[in-house]
C-alpha cells in the first residue's frame, strides 16, 4: 500500500454507530480475544437499540471482558459462542447463555477456513498502523487472520495501549473495511497472589523440570509461584499458549534461553498475553517474543518437536487411579479438556517430554483433593493414560508405567497426611490395593522431607536422594532381584532368594520416629531407578542406632556408600542419637571402608566372622 500519513488512513476511520449500521440481523460477528477484546465496539453494540442488531450471533474464543459480562449476557440482540469454558464464561455457558463448542484449539483455523464456523465480520484490535501502513493485532493472535479472510466486513479497534509485538502479527491497514478509535481502557489481569501451599506444590513441579526444558505457562498462583523456582534452572525454552507477568520474569532472570527448542529457536513462542500493564509495556517491541497463531502454538506436532516438553497442568481433584477433574469458571485459565489435550499430545510426542498434573492435597475448604473417584466432578480429563506425574505440596507421585495398584498407593503417599488412611481403607475396600496393605498413620506427619538431594559421583554418575515411601515397594522389590548373591548375604546375612510383598511392604512402611531409610535414585525425573538403600533404626534401649546400607552392584565403588553414611550421620545428629552400631561380616571390606571413611572412630569387635561396631559421635 505504501507509505501512509496519519490522514491517509484515519480516511478510514468512523465511529462505532457507523459500523453498527452495516450489522445485519443474524450475522456472525468474530471478536478479538482475551485482553484484545475491542472494547469500544463491544460496548457500543451493547448499548446500542438499532433495530438491526437483532439475533446477532458473537465469535470469541478466549472471553475475559465484555462479551461476557454479566449484567449484559442475558441480552437477546446476541448469543456469545466460545471454545473455552473457563474464567466467567462457565457461568455464562452453564446458565444457558452461551454456548460451547468443544475443540481442540489446533484444529479451530480449518473450522473457520472450511466455513464450518460461519464469520460474517471482524472485530479485532489492533496497533495504530506504523509509517509503512502496517499494524500489529499486538497480544492476541489466534485465528484473527483466518476470521478477517472469511468475513465480509473488516473492522480494526486501533488502541494506542496496545503493544506492537513480533511474529506473525503484523497486517497492512488496507486489510481493514473500517477503523474506530479506541475509547476504552485497555483490559489487565493482577498478579495472583501465592499461598504457601502453592509455592510447595510449585517447589515440587520446578524439581522434575531439568534444565533444556521446554515449558508452558498459564495465569494463576501455581504459575505465579512456578517461575520463581525456575530461576535457577539453565536452557529452558518456552512454547507457551499464554504469556504472562510470571514467565516475563522468568525471561527476565536468565533462565530462558530458548535454545534447544526445535522451532523458533531463540524466541518464546506464544498465542496471548495475559496480565498487567507492565506485562505490556516490556512486551512492546520485544524481539525475544514471538506471537503465532493457534495453529502453531496449539499443534500437538509442533509441540512435539521440541526435546523435554513438560506440559504443567492444575488440576482440581485426582482419583487413585490418575484420572483428573480439572478446574472450571473464574479459577480455570488454562481451559478445558480439549485445550489440555493439545499440549499432552505435544509432550507424548516430545523426546523426553513429561506430563505433570498438580494441585493442592486440600482445597481450601480444607476437602481433600486426591479421591477415590472422581465421579461427579466436571471438566473431566480421562485419558488417565496421559498422566505421567501428579504433584502436590507432599510430593511426586510417578504415574508412567505404573499399575492402578501402585498408582494409588503412590497418590496415597503425596495426599494429606490425615487422608491416607480413609483413601487406603476405601481403595483395600475396592480391592485396589493388597487386602492387607499396611499402614503408619505417624509416617504421613513425620515423612523426612528434609532429605532432598542430588549428588554427582564418579564417572559423572548423579543420584538423587529422598526418604523412602511406601509407594516404593515394587521398585524396592526389583532392586532386591538386581542383588548378586553376595551382596544379599553382605546385607541380611542370610542367603536369601525371594522377597515377598509381605515381607517388602514392612521394610518400605516406616515409623520415621524410629526409622530414617534413605534411597538414591538415577535416571531422569519420572523415570527414576533406586540404586541404593540406607537406613538407621533407633535402639529403644540406648541412644544408639543401628545402620546398614545396600547399593546396587553396578554403581558400588564410585562414592554413594559413602555419601549416604555421611547424610545419614548428619540425621541422626539432628534427631538426638548419639551414635551408630552396625554388624558387618569380616569378608565384607568394601563397607568397612565406609565406617572408616566417614570420620568417625570405629571400635570394631569380632565375633563368630562378624564385626560389632560402635561409632560414637562425641567423645
Amino acid at each position: 500500500m505504501g507509505q501512509l500519513s496519519d490522514v491517509e488512513w484515519e480516511r478510514l476511520v468512523v465511529s462505532p454507530d457507523e459500523v453498527l449500521e452495516k450489522i445485519e440481523p443474524g450475522m456472525s460477528i468474530f471478536l478479538g480475544t482475551g485482553l484484545a477484546e475491542p472494547r469500544t465496539l463491544v460496548k457500543h453494540l451493547m448499548a446500542s437499540e438499532a433495530n438491526n442488531l437483532q439475533d446477532l450471533e458473537l465469535i470469541q474464543l478466549v472471553s475475559f471482558g465484555d462479551a461476557i459480562s454479566l449484567k449484559e449476557r442475558h441480552s437477546d440482540k446476541y448469543r456469545l459462542k466460545t471454545f473455552f469454558s473457563g474464567w466467567a464464561a462457565r457461568k455464562a455457558i452453564t446458565g444457558g447463555h452461551a454456548d460451547l463448542i468443544p475443540c481442540r484449539f489446533a484444529q479451530i483455523p480449518s473450522l473457520i477456513q472450511s466455513g464450518q464456523i460461519h464469520v460474517d465480520a471482524a472485530f479485532v484490535q489492533i496497533t495504530p498502523p506504523d509509517v509503512a501502513g502496517d499494524c500489529s493485532l499486538g497480544i492476541a493472535v489466534d485465528v484473527a487472520r483466518h476470521a478477517m479472510e472469511r468475513a465480509s466486513l473488516v473492522v480494526g479497534e486501533v488502541n494506542p495501549q496496545m503493544p506492537l509485538t513480533y511474529g506473525d502479527t503484523f497486517l497492512p491497514v488496507s486489510d481493514f473495511d473500517l477503523l474506530v478509535r479506541s475509547t476504552e481502557e485497555s483490559i489487565y489481569i493482577p498478579r495472583w497472589p501465592v499461598a504457601e501451599v502453592f509455592d510447595k506444590v510449585a517447589e515440587n513441579v520446578a524439581a522434575v523440570i531439568e534444565d533444556g526444558s521446554c515449558i508452558a505457562f498459564s495465569n494463576g498462583p501455581l504459575f505465579e509461584a512456578l517461575s520463581r523456582h525456575l530461576v535457577r534452572k539453565r536452557y529452558l525454552g518456552v512454547h507457551s499458549p499464554f504469556f504472562t507477568d510470571a514467565l516475563m520474569d522468568l525471561v527476565k532472570s536468565g533462565a530462558v534461553t530458548n535454545r534447544f527448542k526445535a522451532i523458533f529457536r531463540g524466541k518464546s513462542l506464544a498465542s496471548y498475553a495475559i496480565g498487567t500493564s507492565e506485562l505490556m509495556a516490556w512486551l512492546d517491541r520485544n524481539p525475544l517474543i514471538e506471537f503465532q497463531e493457534i495453529d502453531k502454538v496449539f499443534n500437538p506436532r509442533q509441540i512435539g518437536r521440541n526435546p523435554r516438553f513438560v506440559a504443567v497442568i492444575p488440576a482440581r481433584k485426582v482419583d487413585l487411579s490418575g484420572q483428573i477433574a480439572l478446574h472450571f469458571g473464574t479459577t480455570n485459565v488454562a481451559g478445558g479438556p480439549g485445550v489440555v489435550m493439545d499440549f499432552v499430545n505435544g509432550a507424548e510426542l516430545s523426546a523426553g517430554g513429561l506430563t505433570v498434573f498438580a494441585l493442592p492435597s486440600r482445597n481450601r475448604q480444607g476437602e481433600r483433593n486426591i479421591r477415590l473417584s472422581v465421579e461427579g466432578f466436571p471438566n473431566q480429563f480421562t485419558l488417565r493414560e496421559s498422566v505421567d506425574m501428579v504433584v502436590t505440596e507432599y510430593g511426586v507421585a510417578i504415574l508412567k508405567g505404573r499399575t492402578v495398584r501402585e498408582r494409588a498407593q503412590a497418590l496415597i503417599d503425596i495426599a494429606h497426611p490425615d487422608d491416607r488412611l480413609q483413601l487406603l481403607e476405601r481403595a483395600k475396600k475396592e480391592n485396589i490395593l493388597y487386602q492387607d496393605q499396611i499402614f503408619l498413620a505417624e509416617s504421613g506427619h513425620l515423612y523426612p522431607a528434609e532429605i532432598d538431594a542430588k549428588h554427582t559421583f564418579k564417572g559423572g554418575v548423579e543420584v538423587r536422594f529422598r526418604g523412602i515411601r511406601p509407594s516404593d515397594e515394587e521398585e524396592m522389590r526389583r532392586f532386591f532381584y538386581r542383588f548378586s548373591d553376595e551382596s544379599i548375604y553382605y546385607r541380611y546375612f542370610a542367603r536369601i532368594k525371594v522377597m515377598p510383598h509381605a515381607f517388602m511392604q514392612e521394610y518400605v512402611n516406616i515409623d520415621p520416629s524410629r526409622v530414617i531409610s534413605i534411597v538414591g535414585l538415577i535416571g531422569e525425573p519420572g523415570q527414576g531407578r533406586i540404586v541404593a538403600e540406607a537406613r538407621f533404626t533407633k535402639d529403644q534401649h540406648s541412644p544408639y542406632a543401628d545402620v546398614a546400607f545396600v547399593v546396587d552392584d553396578r554403581y558400588q565403588g564410585i562414592g554413594i556408600a559413602t555419601y549416604l553414611y555421611k547424610m545419614l550421620i548428619r540425621l541422626a545428629k539432628e534427631r538426638c542419637v548419639k551414635g551408630f552400631t552396625a554388624k558387618v561380616l569380616a569378608s565384607n571390606r568394601t563397607m568397612m571402608r565406609v565406617f572408616e571413611k566417614g570420620g568417625l572412630p570405629v571400635k570394631a569387635k569380632l565375633a563368630y566372622g562378624t564385626y560389632e561396631l560402635t561409632i560414637p559421635f562425641y567423645d
